[in-house]
């Protein structure tokens, strides 16, 4: 099959970059042939390998030039780089007769469904349903993404598949006959899950807003008060990087929490920690709990949209936070620490609940649903 999948760009070391990789990389050893059409790579290197035999191809539409200015000035400049986006895009599409082509829920969501190329289109999200609402933005701002993501559920239902992550995510999406759940996969496996018995706890993501990092900072400070011997690595990159720095050191945790840049094998530093945090404000199925997972370490998450609960069972391989609570996070993290057995326990349970993540389980799922759309299944 030829499958083209669409997103802004592959230089992120984003969670979504991440998946896309390992997915376009599966698909092009099977020996389908997968192009991955950006809009604002700007020559940059995929942050995540490629399969050589990928084609790359990117449109130069770069939307994020637009960053920082005013509403009315953005909207201007929006409209004008989605008619070249749709003019590139088309262009690309229709010589290349691809069998599916599968939107990121991006830039071109609101046009490739109408693409007639003679492909089947998928569109495929990575956030919630909730996704816009949840960037907590006032004003004008407030009540676009309000009209978005209103729209959002329109342009849904006009693509012949719409994927999400999470069967919380899919209630969410309410009468919807196209949509159908297929979780992302393990990023790896190990042979043997992680000692835990280093005194260290683990957290990765974007320094931004999402991750609400500032929360898990605060909440290390009722931790170190309780269990002074552990350790906290953070690891991610970001705008707010400078203003979690000044944070650590307000609340005088200097030599306790550490922030490191991103590092492309993870997989180490989940090997050498005993304990996952996540502190996110929304997710869609967070990565850093699948590989935590996979490396049986027991997981301690803020039950936000959407992903927590679909990954961790409370009390069996982690503890699920209602937002905000501060004090039960800490406790519940602490609890982990103190009780070496409790930790081994949840770890190994971890360890063995990654399989229903498993990449040929998970690639199985995607496989069918290609099959099913080019042989015109209606489900």
């Amino acid at each position: 099959m030829k499958i083209v999948y669409s997103i802004l760009g592959t230089y992120n070391a984003g969670g979504m970059e991440r998946v896309l990789a390992n997915k376009a990389n599966y698909l092009a050893r099977m020996g389908h042939e997968l192009t991955i059409v950006t809009t604002d790579q700007k020559a940059r290197v995929p942050h995540f390998e490629l399969d050589p035999l990928i084609c790359q191809v990117d449109l130069a539409i770069n939307y994020t030039d637009d960053e920082g200015l005013g509403i009315f000035k953005k909207m201007m400049s929006y409209k004008r780089r989605q008619r070249i986006h749709r003019e590139r895009l088309e262009a690309l599409l229709l010589p290349l007769k691809a069998d599916i082509v599968i939107s990121m829920f991006d830039h071109d969501v609101s046009f490739l469904h109408a693409v007639k190329d003679g492909s089947k289109k998928v569109l495929e999200i990575h956030f919630s349903r909730f996704k816009r609402l949840q960037y907590d933005r006032k004003g004008l701002w407030k009540l676009v993404n309000t009209w978005r993501s209103a729209q959002d559920l329109v342009l849904a239902r006009k693509y012949d598949r719409f994927v999400v992550l999470t069967h919380e995510d899919h209630t969410y999406w309410k009468g919807l006959k196209n949509s159908v759940v297929i979780p992302n996969a393990n990023t790896f496996s190990v042979p043997a899950r992680a000692a835990l018995t280093e005194k260290r706890a683990i957290a990765v993501g974007r320094f931004d807003y999402q991750k609400g990092f500032d929360e898990l900072i605060a909440i290390w400070k009722a931790i170190h008060a309780r269990c002074p011997d552990w350790k906290l690595d953070i690891y991610g990159q970001g705008p707010l990087k400078a203003d979690m720095l000044a944070q650590i050191h307000a609340l005088g945790l200097d030599g306790q929490i550490a922030l490191h840049a991103p590092i492309k094998n993870i997989r180490d530093a989940y090997m050498h920690s005993s304990l996952v945090l996540m502190s996110s404000r929304y997710e869609g199925l967070p990565m850093t709990l699948l590989e935590a997972q996979a490396c049986g370490l027991p997981m301690v998450a803020y039950a936000c949209k959407c992903g927590p609960r679909d990954i961790i069972k409370p009390g069996k391989n982690g503890y699920l936070i209602a937002e905000g609570d501060r004090a039960d996070f800490a406790d519940k993290a602490c609890r982990l620490m103190e009780k070496a057995k409790l930790r081994q326990q949840m770890g190994q349970n971890a360890w063995e609940m990654a399989e229903n993540f498993d990449e040929e389980r998970i690639m199985r799922q995607w496989l069918l649903l290609f099959e099913r759309l080019t042989k015109g299944e209606q489900r």
